[in-house]
């Protein structure tokens, strides 16, 4: 008899690997029935998610840092048990401010470039939509401000996904940073040219985290290995060219996302539509589920979203620190996942941002290759610092 595990989601393209692994089959060969719930709002989600009406979420990888550091409501702690995807967001501005700076004649893929154009150009400070306040978005954006000096200019707002095309359009925002396929949809409706992707301000961004509450994979470990290995076997699913348009189908329909298929299947294919003339730009590793430990849960990456929090909010940056450490379940992935096949790197932290080139490294198996996740200003994080 199945298992039956209740799941919301926000409606973007990388809820993916919790959609196909109940499409596909992979939730049902490990005895699980996955019920799924589409939100439109991460305040719901991460709301019903601890209040005990989902059992599961794909979740903003802070989410998990802020609320077992008692920057949510209550004081329930809550485990990302592997990353789901890395990268997959990008920056867009409304079309005139885009045809000021000029933006097609500046290289898609330079953030200090492209920050320093719209940032010469702003006659004001910009309204700059973010799904939520702990997000991955929020702190790409802060870090490239910071980077640039212009981080005072700029007023954070927040957004849910699907209204992010509507907000720009009806001149509530002048610029987001938004989960694909929510950017190209507004590019789709003439409502924003797309400037920059998140994997220029960072090329290996945890996004998406398998979120349970801690209480719940205690009680039920059993119950959380096999979601775990579903989901990883449908990560690796996704991640095989062969499969794209599949995926893009799946995630298209009406229940799930409700896009066009072939607006899904740009970013899977590291392409995007950039402005209304059908300008396209190549991304490398747009959104990426698998290759490189993409669903490894790095303790490194914790804390390097521990500092950002700490910086942004004020909060205790030491307990933040912790929280992450305990939050990110690199302890369990091993378990779980290295039995399933998992090729295992030999350390659960390591420098982030160090990495400029495809670089082998040590492995159970031996043949574990990490991409780059260099910071578009050359910064190295060193996790065992400032302890």
């Amino acid at each position: 008899m199945s298992r039956r595990i209740d799941c919301g989601y926000v409606p973007l393209l990388d809820a993916a690997p919790l959609i196909i692994a109940a499409e596909i089959g992979f939730a049902a060969e490990e005895g699980l029935a996955l019920v799924l719930q589409r939100e439109r709002s991460w305040a719901a989600l991460r709301d019903r998610l601890i209040w005990g009406q989902y059992q599961a979420a794909p979740m903003l990888a802070p989410v998990v840092v802020a609320q077992t550091a008692g920057l949510g409501p209550g004081d329930t702690a809550l485990d990302a048990l592997m990353v789901l995807s890395v990268n997959g967001s990008v920056v867009g501005v409304r079309p005139a401010l885009a045809e000021a700076m000029r933006a097609p004649l500046i290289d898609f893929l330079d953030a200090a470039a492209i920050g320093r154009a719209l940032f010469g150009v702003a006659e004001s400070r910009l309204r700059f939509g973010v799904p939520f306040p702990f997000s991955m978005h929020a702190e790409l954006v802060t870090y490239w401000l910071d980077g640039i000096g212009v981080s005072s200019a700029v007023e954070l707002t927040t957004i849910p996904p699907p209204r992010m095309a509507a907000a720009i359009a009806a001149g509530e925002i002048d610029a987001f940073c938004v989960g694909e396929p929510w950017g190209s949809v507004a590019v789709e409706a003439g409502a924003a040219d797309l400037i920059l992707p998140g994997a220029a301000i960072w090329r290996f961004a945890p996004e998406k985290v398998l979120a349970m509450t801690r209480a719940g994979v205690e009680a039920a470990p059993d119950r959380a290995a096999a979601l775990m290995r579903a989901c990883w076997r449908a990560c690796q699913w996704i991640a095989n060219p062969a499969n794209v348009m599949t995926t893009a189908e799946i995630m298209g329909r009406p229940e799930y996302l409700n896009v066009p298929p072939e607006i899904l299947e740009r970013p899977l294919r590291g392409r995007l539509v950039v402005n209304a003339r059908g300008d396209e730009r190549a991304v490398p590793r747009c959104v990426e589920f698998f290759a490189g430990a993409a669903t490894f849960p790095w303790r490194s990456q914790a804390t390097w979203i521990a500092d950002a929090l700490a910086r942004r909010t004020g909060a205790d940056r030491a307990a933040l620190r912790t929280a992450a450490r305990s939050a990110f379940r690199s302890d369990l992935y091993r378990d779980v996942l290295g039995p399933a096949g998992a090729d295992l790197p030999g350390a659960s932290e390591k420098l982030e941002g160090a990495l400029t080139v495809p670089t082998a490294v040590a492995s159970t198996l031996g043949r574990l290759q990490l991409g780059s996740d260099s910071f578009f200003d050359g910064r190295v994080f060193d996790p065992s610092l400032g302890d």
